[in-house]
C-alpha cells in the first residue's frame, strides 16, 4: 500500500487551513462536518469563507503563514496556489509531527483526502494515492448510485444493538455468526423501506433467538478459477469475506488471497508436484477439526474443486464426520487458459470433442488411456503436465497421433504474466524447456491450437 487508510476522529480538534480560496472552502466543509475547530490563515477570504467567519463557524487570521500558528494543532491543510508556501507548511508540520496535506501536491502531504461516499455513520473512502483524483471521483459516483442512503440508518441501528449483542452472545464466533446472518436477512430491507420500529423489534427477536443457539461450523470448498480475481463468482467473494479460517494452496494467486477478510486465520497447505507441504489426508482432517470448533472454514482451490481439485476426497471426509459443507464452482483452468490464449477447445472445423486429463497421479507416473487420446478431431487438455510434457507428447506420438499436431503450453493463465508457448507434439517439450516454463501451466493439444495466432486477444 502506498498509503495506510484510516478514519480520524476530529471532533473538537484544532485544524488549521492555510489559504482562503474556493479550494480551501471545500476542505473546510469536510473538516466542519467532522466536528473540527477550524482556523483559517490567509491574506483574504472568498465569499463563502467570509460568511462562515460572520456566522462564527471558524476563526480567521488575516495573515501569511508562520510556524507559531501550528501550536496545539492536530491537522493542517495547505490550500494555496503557491508551491513554496505549501512546502513551507509541510516542512513545518513534519518537524512537529503534525498531519499535513497540501492540495494537489502529493509530495508535500503526510496524508491525502479521499473521495467519500457519506452514509454516516457508514463512510466509504476511495483513493488513488493522489495520482488520479478524477478516477476516485468517478468510482465514488458509481458507488453513490449503488448504495442506498438507508445503509446509514442500518449502520446506526446495528451500532445501537452492539452492546446488547455483546452481553447476550458471549463468544466472538457466536457474535460474528449473528451479525453475518442478521445483516444478510430481512432486517436491512425493513430499514431501507423506512420500517424502523419493525426492524428494531426484529433485531431484538433475533438476539433472543440466538442466545442459546450453538455455534455451527461449516466448510466451503470454493473454486478460485485460474488466478485472475475478476473471474471469481459473487458467491466466492461473499464467502471470502465471511470466513474464520482459510486453507489455501500454491494454486491460489496472491491477488485472490488479498481479497480474503483481513482477520481470518490463514493456513497454507501448499501443494506442488512431488512436494506437498501438507498431505491430503492431513488437509481433510484440518477441515473437519476447524469446523467442529464452530468455525466457518473456507477451502480455496485453484480452478474448479471437482476437476482435478481433489474436492471429492475432501467432502467425503466431511460427510463422514457429519460436517456441513457447500461446494462453490469456479472457472476450471482449461477454460480460463484456452480463452485467454485465444485457443477454442472445440470448433466445428477442427475439434468436435475435448478431453481433460491430468499429468499427475498418486504414484508420480503418467498412465493414461493413450489410444483414446489420438483422434485428430479431439482436443486434449493436460492439467499438471509440465514435468511430464516430454513423456506425454512421446506417448501420444507412439500411439498414433501425428507428430505435427499443434500443441501449446499456457503458463500463469489469465494473469498479467501469462505466457503461451506454441509448437507441435514433436517439439513442444524442447520449447517449454527453452522458455523455462514453470507451474502452474497446462497443455492444450489439437488442431485448435493453430488458431492461437489469429484469435489471441491478450498480448503474449
Amino acid at each position: 500500500m502506498n498509503y495506510f487508510p484510516l478514519f480520524l476522529n476530529l471532533h473538537d480538534q484544532h485544524c488549521l487551513v492555510v489559504g482562503g480560496g474556493d479550494v480551501a472552502a471545500r476542505k473546510i466543509r469536510l473538516l466542519a462536518a467532522a466536528g473540527g475547530k477550524i482556523t483559517v490563515v490567509a491574506p483574504q477570504l472568498c465569499e463563502e469563507l467570509v460568511q462562515a467567519v460572520l456566522d462564527n463557524k471558524l476563526v480567521y487570521l488575516a495573515a501569511s503563514f508562520n510556524e507559531s500558528q501550528l501550536q496545539n494543532t492536530r491537522l493542517v491543510i495547505a490550500a494555496t496556489n503557491s508551491e513554496e508556501v505549501n512546502r513551507h507548511v509541510f516542512e513545518a508540520c513534519e518537524a512537529r509531527g503534525i498531519l499535513v496535506n497540501a492540495v494537489d501536491d502529493p509530495g508535500s502531504c503526510r496524508f491525502i483526502t479521499p473521495a467519500i461516499v457519506d452514509r454516516s455513520p457508514l463512510m466509504i473512502a476511495i483513493s488513488t494515492s493522489g495520482g488520479v483524483p478524477v478516477l476516485a471521483r468517478q468510482l465514488r459516483s458509481q458507488l453513490e448510485a449503488l448504495i442506498p442512503h438507508g445503509y446509514g440508518d442500518l449502520a446506526q441501528m446495528a451500532s445501537d444493538f452492539r452492546e446488547e449483542v455483546k452481553q447476550t452472545l458471549t463468544s466472538v464466533d457466536a457474535r460474528k455468526q449473528f451479525w453475518e446472518k442478521t445483516l444478510a436477512g430481512p432486517i436491512p430491507d425493513m430499514v431501507f423501506a423506512g420500517q424502523h420500529a419493525a426492524a428494531r423489534q426484529a433485531f431484538s427477536a433475533a438476539i433472543k433467538a440466538d442466545a442459546d443457539a450453538p455455534v455451527q461450523g461449516a466448510v466451503y470448498l470454493v473454486g478460485c478459477g485460474p488466478g485472475n480475481p475478476d473471474l471469481l463468482t459473487f458467491r466466492a467473494l461473499r464467502l471470502m469475506q465471511q470466513a474464520d479460517v482459510v486453507l489455501y494452496d500454491n494454486l491460489v494467486s496472491a491477488p485472490i488471497l488479498e481479497m480474503v477478510r483481513r482477520d481470518a486465520e490463514r493456513v497454507y497447505v501448499g501443494k506442488k508436484s512431488n512436494n506437498h507441504a501438507v498431505r491430503q489426508e492431513e488437509i481433510n482432517q484440518l477441515l473437519v477439526r476447524y469446523a467442529l470448533q464452530g468455525k466457518k472454514v473456507l477451502r480455496l482451490k485453484g480452478g474448479d474443486p471437482f476437476i482435478f481439485g481433489r474436492g471429492g476426497e475432501e467432502i467425503e471426509e466431511l460427510a463422514g464426520a457429519g460436517v456441513a459443507f457447500e461446494v462453490v464452482p469456479g472457472i476450471t483452468s482449461a477454460a480460463g487458459a484456452s480463452c485467454y490464449a485465444g485457443i477454442p477447445l472445440t470448433h466445428r472445423d477442427y475439434a468436435q470433442s475435448v478431453t481433460f486429463v491430468t499429468g499427475h497421479r498418486r504414484d508420480g507416473e503418467v498412465e493414461l488411456d493413450w489410444p483414446r487420446l489420438v483422434s485428430p478431431t479431439e482436443t486434449v487438455v493436460v492439467y499438471m503436465g509440465v514435468a511430464q510434457v516430454e513423456k506425454i507428447c512421446a506417448q501420444l506420438i507412439k500411439h498414433g497421433r501425428n507428430p505435427d499436431t499443434p500443441a501449446a503450453m499456457v503458463e500463469k493463465a489469465t494473469l498479467s504474466k501469462q505466457r503461451v508457448v506454441v509448437g507441435t507434439l514433436s517439439n513442444l517439450a524442447q520449447k517449454v524447456l527453452d522458455q523455462g516454463i514453470k507451474p502452474p501451466a497446462l497443455i492444450i493439444i489439437g488442431e485448435v491450437v493453430s488458431l492461437h495466432d489469429k484469435l489471441k486477444w491478450l498480448a503474449d
